[in-house]
């Protein structure tokens, strides 16, 4: 079985698919005249306005959605997954993929909002209703539908819970069995309240568990306040084989900040649109700017985190693709979120392996809430001209046993699958919003032409030419 999935995860994240994500992230930033930059101010102002209502949510709790989505074990685990498979120049490719992806992430997350609907009285959107109002090829959004519930209820989960298993193991020793019944009793709890209860529970814990995180990491980048050029030194030099200790992994280092950048923040996925359709706003824009906004927030801010902890510390290895170590600081220790919590504990003896064991808690649980928002939205798309209480239940059951499952698997297992379920979304998706640019870029001129005139924007999907999107008309 292992054999079978290492070849399925080879096929789906091939070359090719790290070439397209790259190509469409500096397509879209191209196109959108560097949106992440001109517009950087915008989206934070944007993040605190509008209020939710009784289909939708406020663009701050849609936000927290999506960050409790891309904010998970990819920034902690994930991080050093990307050092010790590709040394510290994965950095560098995990920051370029999050600038060029927070483009992608616009596009993607304003179709969204373009293409919603209102379906049993809550706004639903993403990737299938784009693919299939957009694009018109309904077995495509299919197919983006049935893959995204098998990602996010079977496949991803598991990365998550076996994460937030192995630190409590490490940190506490606790048996995963009993932290697989403790977070599947959690879960089931929230999603059984639909999406306005995850989006309150997302609202309060993730501005909570991101600030304490970066507070931390900050602490300890002020103890290493001096390493901290000769750190970012060693990451630029890394990523561009400049770095002898290193050049072993040069391409390793592409691939896999690629890969794990990608994994992380989620630009270009598929799944921030899910969230990002739930807003109530008066243009699309608004929310397509407060999505990209959250592409920095994970990479650039708690991405960095982890990683400058890990560097400063020492406490990584990096594996040689011939066999054996490149650097082995830690001997006999697998690469995940041990890394991380000993980085803390390398300064903070007494607290590191708690506090990482319990970041990793929140940001791994509220990002299977994400996943179970994401499947549930599109079960409401394959089914939404019916009233299918069982298939709902069903879903429900399948997403609690891949997290209970998770807790007691092998993370290679988990991980590989982890991965197979990321790269199908972002292969389908992808080519979705290259072929489906029109619409997204009509829109974003639409608010251009209408902040000149000094308006606050509204969109008429009609008036700027764009057919289908019913809601705005």
């Amino acid at each position: 079985m292992n054999e079978i999935i290492e070849g399925i995860n080879a096929v789906v994240w091939s070359n090719a698919l790290i070439v397209l994500c790259l190509a469409a992230g500096i397509y879209f930033s191209i196109r959108t005249r560097f949106l992440q930059v001109t517009y950087f101010r915008e989206m934070i102002s944007l993040l605190f306005r509008g209020k939710s209502s009784k289909e939708g949510v406020s663009s701050f709790q849609a936000f927290a959605i999506a960050i409790s989505g891309r904010v998970g074990t990819g920034n902690i685990a994930g991080v050093a997954t990307a050092i010790a498979m590709g040394g510290p120049g994965a950095i560098f490719w995990m920051w370029v993929i999050a600038f060029l992806g927070a483009s992608s992430a616009f596009v993607e997350s304003t179709l969204g909002q373009i293409y919603k609907e209102v379906n049993n009285g809550q706004y639903r959107g993403g990737p299938a209703y784009y693919i299939e109002k957009g694009l018109k090829v309904k077995w495509y959004a299919m197919l983006f539908a049935f893959a995204t519930i098998l990602a996010t209820a079977l496949f991803m989960p598991g990365v998550q819970s076996n994460s937030i298993a192995l630190s409590a193991e490490n940190a506490f020793g606790i048996d995963p069995m009993y932290t697989g019944f403790f977070i599947t009793a959690c879960l089931a709890i929230i999603i059984i309240g639909g999406v306005k209860r995850i989006s309150i529970v997302a609202e309060i814990v993730v501005p909570i568990m991101a600030a304490a995180y970066i507070f931390m990491a900050l602490v300890i980048i002020g103890i290493n306040i001096t390493e901290v050029p000769a750190i970012f030194g060693l990451i630029i030099k890394s990523a561009f084989n400049l770095e002898s200790a290193f050049s072993g992994v040069f391409g390793m280092a592409i691939a896999w900040g690629v890969k794990r950048g990608i994994y992380s923040n989620e630009a270009g996925q598929g799944t921030a649109p899910h969230a990002a359709a739930a807003a109530e706003v008066s243009h699309p824009v608004k929310q397509g700017l407060v999505q990209a906004f959250s592409v920095y927030v994970d990479t650039i801010f708690v991405c960095t985190a982890t990683a400058l902890m890990i560097l400063f510390t020492g406490q990584y290895n990096v594996v040689n693709p011939e066999g054996g170590f490149l650097v082995e600081n830690l001997p006999g220790v697998e690469f995940g979120p041990e890394y991380t919590q000993y980085a803390v504990a390398t300064e903070f003896p007494a607290l590191g392996q708690g506090f990482i064991a319990i970041s990793l808690l929140f940001f791994a649980f509220t990002t299977i809430l994400a996943y179970y928002y994401i499947a549930e939205t599109n079960l409401s798309y394959l089914t939404r001209k019916t009233k299918n209480k069982w298939s709902l239940n069903a879903l429900r059951v399948l997403i609690l046993g891949a997290t209970f499952y998770g807790c007691i698997k092998t993370a290679e297992a988990a991980w590989m699958l982890g991965d197979i379920g990321v790269g199908l979304m972002a292969w389908i998706n992808v080519i979705a919003i290259i072929l489906l640019r029109k619409p997204a870029l009509k829109a974003l001129d639409d608010y251009r032409r209408q902040k000149k005139e000094g308006k606050d924007p509204v969109f008429k999907a009609k008036e700027v030419g764009i057919e289908n999107a019913d809601f705005w008309d």
